[in-house]
């Protein structure tokens, strides 16, 4: 796919293994795991992300003309919106009620994963801001060519997002809460900054935990053996059926990925007698851990607390780390010092009429959310004169 110039050149590909891991990663840097190739290449491996799931791999590359890969962009084309979380089901409900064809759309995202982080990937030696503003074109380009309805990249960073709105995209935000280390020296140090009821709350839940006779243990790497990893599947597959939500993930998935991104990948597993009953699994970025799955065999009384969330604030105090992602959903978060942050999206619309029907509900919704993450945040548990 010519751009073009006679300088650039920009080309879709339809396999991760298409482009050269370490001429990806000098674009996606080290702070964010899963734009990192390993962690794309363990999702089309293991067969969670291919287009027998409706995620046909479309992987966007602008090269110097000597070849030199200057930006990359993770981008699906899809025949649904399952495994986004950014919900647009409203969207192509209406425009196929007027009779348009919402699917296929092109995504720009990392599958099943609501983690903010860079989409438009350069290279550091490259003009950030030029980069990025041929591959929003090259973009909408590539979704013509695929006749696709629409464009999405979702949970983008703030400057890449900006850059998206100076190029025409349709802008939205949405609410994910984070936790901040402010040099804490220990977990007391933390809570010494929560509202009273709060803090004693968090070591009520902490002590039930230490009561039940169970075991935790934060493990990395090579310490996950593949048997932890088969029960670990079956803990995921536990929550799906809890939640009616879709199994994504294959068995295949969660060992490719401790094979390829090693102690980068940190599980935190609670044991009965031994045997592993529920299992928190997190990756480890430059200065922050973030929470993606959990599973349990077993109920026990805010054990999902201690490991997901608690421990989570244990293993980066103890590894200064600046911040723990939590995920999407969830307000109880903010009761264990989490709080809310935009997320960013961008949208591009081929159809005239459903972008200024989408445009007009944007505008109202982005009130809507921003009202509700400030009063969110109004009601979080930090004391006055502690509160970020």
């Amino acid at each position: 796919m010519p751009d073009g110039s006679d300088a650039l050149s920009l080309e879709a590909h339809d396999s991760i293994h298409r482009v050269e891991a370490a001429a990806w990663d000098a674009c996606a840097g080290g702070d964010n795991p899963f734009v990192s190739h390993a962690f794309l290449a363990a999702l089309e491996d293991s067969g969670s992300a291919t287009a027998r799931t409706g995620w046909l791999p479309q992987f966007l590359t602008l090269k110097e003309p000597g070849g030199r890969l200057i930006g990359c962009v993770p981008c699906y084309l899809k025949s649904h919106s399952y495994g986004e979380y950014v919900f647009d089901w409203g969207w192509a409900e209406a425009y196929e009620r007027a009779g348009g064809a919402y699917y296929p759309k092109l995504q720009v995202s990392v599958p099943f994963t609501p983690v903010p982080g860079p989409r438009l990937l350069v290279h550091p030696g490259a003009e950030a801001g030029e980069v990025r503003r041929l591959l929003l074109a090259g973009l909408v380009r590539l979704a013509e060519l695929h006749q696709a309805s629409s464009l999405h990249i979702t949970f983008l960073s703030e400057p890449e997002w900006r850059a998206a709105g100076e190029a025409g995209y349709l802008l939205r935000q949405g609410t994910q809460y984070r936790w901040e280390n402010r040099g804490y020296a220990d977990f007391d140090a933390f809570l010494a900054t929560l509202a009273s009821r709060k803090r004693k709350q968090i070591r009520h839940e902490r002590a039930v935990v230490a009561a039940s006779g169970l075991t935790i243990r934060t493990l990395r790497g090579s310490e996950i053996t593949p048997a932890l990893w088969q029960r670990f599947h079956r803990f995921y597959l536990a929550t799906v059926e809890k939640k009616w939500a879709h199994d994504y993930l294959t068995a295949e998935f969660f060992p490719l990925l401790g094979q390829r991104l090693g102690d980068r990948v940190v599980l935190i597993v609670a044991e009965r007698d031994g045997r592993p009953i529920a299992a928190a699994l997190n990756l480890l970025g430059s200065d922050t851990l973030y929470g993606r799955n959990w599973g349990a065999a077993e109920h026990h009384e805010f054990l999902h607390f201690e490991c997901c969330y608690y421990r989570a604030l244990d293993f980066a105090i103890a590894q200064a780390l600046g911040w723990v992602e939590a995920g999407a959903q969830g307000q109880h978060k903010i009761q264990r010092g989490y709080l809310p942050v935009p997320t960013y999206s961008a949208h591009w619309i081929a159809d005239p009429r459903l972008e200024r029907a989408v445009a007009g509900f944007l505008q109202r919704e982005t009130l809507q959310v921003i009202g509700e993450r400030e009063a969110l945040s109004e009601s979080g548990p930090y004391r006055r004169s502690d509160a970020p």
